[in-house]
């Protein structure tokens, strides 16, 4: 098994990053390039930048608070937000991402999911997967898939979605459970699993991880990589402390 990355999400809004719980009531957590920055000098294996207000106003994530963000880092970078076509991925990628991830338009329209694989390669290729735990009969899963930055249950099955996307070309899914979304109350570890038993690419796991307890569980479930936003934001962990921990619990991580 590789390493198990950790990976700080910077949403973003206006050129700010914002923080709320399960989408909502989003609070200002400051400049993403100097937070950027900072993630890097503490370790972060990689960055996610989620411009959380793209899709509602129809354009794509903005290509200045990237690029500011890219002057900052050398690590890996994913940016979602508004992607509706190869060519927005591939503006993202000359503005300084190395992927992108896809959430309402790939649902909205599946191949293009393919389109960015083919035109840049899988690596660039991300599934945003937001899902939430559903009674509907027509997800065997348990789980449904949430699009409009959480605001529209689809009643797609989120493990049948996750295959669709893999087949498709997504070469990595950005996992976030909606329920756990901002809570701490720990990653949602039956997502984690029914996703991992339909897709052999990796995964990242996202979504109410409050401390390394709650990531060792993730990576014990089927996540490849721990995402979180709010306690590094916050200054409850800061990524080497964090990653100090999982050593200690028994996770492999990146030095």
């Amino acid at each position: 098994m590789l390493n198990v990355r950790v990976i700080p999400c910077l949403d973003v809004r206006d050129g700010r990053v914002v923080k709320g719980v399960r989408f909502d009531n989003l609070a200002d957590q400051g400049d993403p390039a100097r937070l950027a920055r900072r993630y890097e000098r503490e370790g972060a294996d990689e960055l996610v930048i989620l411009d959380v207000s793209a899709t509602a106003e129809g354009r794509v994530a903005r290509f200045e608070t990237v690029g500011r963000v890219r002057d900052e880092i050398s690590i890996p970078l994913t940016v979602g937000g508004g992607v509706r076509t190869a060519e927005d991925a591939g503006a993202l990628l000359e503005a300084g991402a190395d992927r992108v991830a896809v959430n309402t338009a790939a649902v909205e329209r599946p191949e293009l999911l393919s389109e960015i694989a083919t035109r840049f390669g899988a690596q660039c290729a991300v599934l945003a997967l937001d899902g939430g735990a559903t009674s509907d009969e027509t997800c065997a899963s348990g789980f449904e898939v949430l699009t409009h930055s959480g605001s529209r249950r689809t009643g797609v099955d989120a493990a049948e979605w996750s295959r669709q996307a893999a087949e498709l070309g997504a070469g990595e899914i950005l996992l976030t459970s909606f329920d756990r979304d901002g809570t701490r109350s720990g990653y949602d570890l039956a997502l984690i699993g029914v996703i991992r038993e339909a897709v052999p690419v990796p995964i990242v796991a996202s979504g109410g991880g409050a401390h390394a307890g709650h990531m060792c569980a993730a990576v014990e479930a089927g996540a490849d990589a721990v995402l979180a936003a709010s306690i590094f934001h916050q200054g409850d962990w800061s990524i080497g402390r964090l990653k100090d921990r999982l050593q200690q619990l028994g996770v492999a991580v990146r030095r």
